[in-house]
């Protein structure tokens, strides 16, 4: 009875889905969430979207954090880029099919930018400078009341591509969720090529990737420029969903909360993102209905339940790091691994 999967040349080894089990469950996931919004209610295709648009975010951070080894703590300003970006651009009259990838193009620039001190910053002085890039983009984005609107924030102009209407969440959720696939597609075959295994051996040691020819500044600023251009993407969409935007969108404690979905689904793995966003918003409203139970029962101590999610969220990344430091693509594949080999032990 044969066990395991076995390879005969390169290609096969190399192919994205290597059995017909896995295309069969892929192609059966994709068919759900193409029929999702059909036997849904509005507010469960509004959290969709929303988990669409982390995953896209989510794809860059892990791109620049788990698989070249930059820490970035300043992720949510790099939507705020591409946010401003196509709304600014939509008011000008520019099409939506245009400004979309005008935006992802502004906050990749925008991340280079701010990428350039990680030639000679690592580590926790690189955490510092990606902290300074939210603080002073955020403040660019409140002073800037001409273009930005200021504190007041800006109304988000409906992006439109031909028939479809992005006001309408279920035309959004349908994009978000077709740009989501693509997003993953996309970081799957960089992280296959050449310039993926170049990003591994900088994160791993960036000395001796140097050292056998890897122009090291060189990768870790594309690193930079395409995290960025995902941010630019999910802040663009982000926009279009929230229909109003402000400085509050993009701030510092969202940059974390993206950090942290990359840790907890396991950074320097594809799924990482997909398995971080979807236990993320699955506790967050469980968190929901319990603070709620509570303050209907409990009303004389409603601030007692305020900072409920902040603390379960803290010590859920605390466990994460001390049982499952590899998030949970990594104990995905261990029982994939097992199940391969199943029914013999070895």
């Amino acid at each position: 009875m044969p066990a395991g999967i076995f390879h005969e040349d390169y290609r096969s080894d190399d192919r994205i889905f290597q059995t017909w089990f896995v295309k069969a469950w892929v192609f059966a996931f994709l068919i759900g969430c193409i029929l999702f919004p059909f036997f849904s209610t509005k507010y469960m295709i509004s959290i969709m979207t929303e988990v669409g648009i982390a995953i896209i975010a989510c794809h860059g951070l892990n791109l620049l954090t788990g698989f070249t080894g930059q820490i970035s703590l300043g992720h949510a300003a790099f939507l705020g880029v591409g946010a401003y970006t196509c709304s600014i651009l939509i008011q000008q009259g520019v099409p939506f099919i245009i400004a979309l990838p005008c935006a992802g193009a502004m906050a990749a620039l925008v991340g280079m930018i701010f990428g350039v001190p990680s030639l000679r910053l690592r580590g926790l002085y690189l955490a510092i400078a990606t902290i300074a890039a939210q603080f002073i983009i955020e403040f660019t984005i409140r002073r800037w009341d001409k273009l930005t609107g200021g504190v007041e924030g800006m109304y988000v102009d409906p992006g439109t591509i031909g028939p479809f209407h992005f006001n309408d969440h279920v035309q959004l959720y349908y994009l978000t969720f077709i740009l989501a696939v693509a997003a993953t597609l996309v970081v799957k075959n960089i992280v296959r090529a050449r310039s993926g295994r170049a990003f591994v051996a900088i994160r791993d040691r960036y000395l001796a990737a140097e050292v056998i020819g890897v122009h090291v500044f060189k990768y870790r600023l594309m690193s930079f420029a395409v995290s960025s251009f995902f941010a630019g993407i999910a802040g663009a969409l982000l926009a279009q969903y929230l229909e109003v935007i402000t400085h509050e969108s993009f701030t510092i404690h969202q940059s974390i909360d993206y950090l942290a979905m990359c840790i907890i689904g396991g950074l320097g793995h594809i799924l990482g993102g997909i398995f971080g966003v979807g236990f993320w918003f699955i506790l967050e409203r469980i968190l929901e209905v319990v603070t709620t139970t509570l303050n209907t029962k409990f009303p004389d101590h409603v601030t007692w339940f305020v900072s409920i999610r902040e603390i379960v969220f803290g010590c859920v990344i605390v466990l994460f790091l001390i049982f499952e430091p590899d998030g949970l693509a990594a104990r995905w594949r261990t029982i994939r691994a097992y199940w391969k080999l199943w029914p013999f032990s070895y």
